[in-house]
């Protein structure tokens, strides 16, 4: 006879979610609609690198792609072009944003590690959806996941514009990590903001496979994922 694993919400909970095996999925699409975050180590340490405060995000990264632009104009391009590539960068990152959740963050895992890694990665998320400690990504998680991004703009772009163009997936980055945030903990009371939140706590409370964008339902409307309008409360 096999036992169902029951994860126990007033214990750590990363290493247990692994053993939740094929019911993870369903498990971690049941929100808990709380602003009290769980924890998800024992260890102190480690709790404390999953936490970060949205504002850090600009604080971190805004420089970061200031400088890549001074950098591709110490190279020979002009204001003109490197804000074109700039602009190009925040384009280029939508299209990844909807391309990462969707492909990434929403893929369906069984085993203990891939569910313990998708938990960490973005489960802990739809499960907690208001635990605003968790809501943006740590910088230093950011910083890895830079370096093959880098490394890919480099391989297909100039030396000149690609220091912009990547400055322009960051500052696109930037956008949609606080935009996330605001969406979660902010109040709208109309125009695109409110129509933004409406849209995203459908994804999270009603249709998790439809509306995979955040900071715009462009590529949803282009590869036929947004959900039909709905008001959630």
């Amino acid at each position: 006879m096999v036992v169902k694993f029951e994860v126990d919400l007033n214990e750590p909970l990363v290493f247990q979610v692994g053993h939740l095996g094929e019911a993870y999925d369903e498990w971690v699409h049941q929100p808990i609609v709380s602003k009290e975050g769980p924890r998800f180590f024992a260890n102190d340490n480690l709790e404390i690198l999953t936490r970060t405060k949205w504002w850090v995000i600009p604080l971190v990264w805004l420089p970061v792609a200031c400088w890549l632009v001074y950098v591709s104009m110490q190279r020979g391009l002009t204001p003109n072009q490197a804000a074109a590539a700039l602009v190009s960068g925040i384009v280029l990152w939508s299209l990844m944003e909807y391309s990462l959740h969707r492909f990434l963050f929403h893929i369906k895992t069984q085993s203990y590690w891939a569910n313990t890694m998708h938990y960490l990665l973005h489960g802990c998320h739809h499960k907690h959806p208001m635990d605003a400690l968790r809501l943006v990504f740590p910088p230093a998680a950011t910083a890895i996941l830079c370096v093959p991004f880098w490394s890919i703009i480099r391989l297909f772009s100039t030396p000149s514009i690609a220091p912009a163009l990547f400055g322009g997936v960051l500052l696109g980055y930037v956008m949609y990590d606080t935009t996330h945030y605001y969406l979660h903990h902010g109040q709208p009371s109309a125009g695109v903001p409110k129509k933004l939140k409406k849209y995203h706590l459908n994804h999270h409370f009603r249709s998790q496979t439809m509306g995979f964008g955040i900071t715009s339902s462009l590529w949803d409307h282009v590869f036929g994922t947004y959900p039909q309008p709905k008001v959630v409360r």
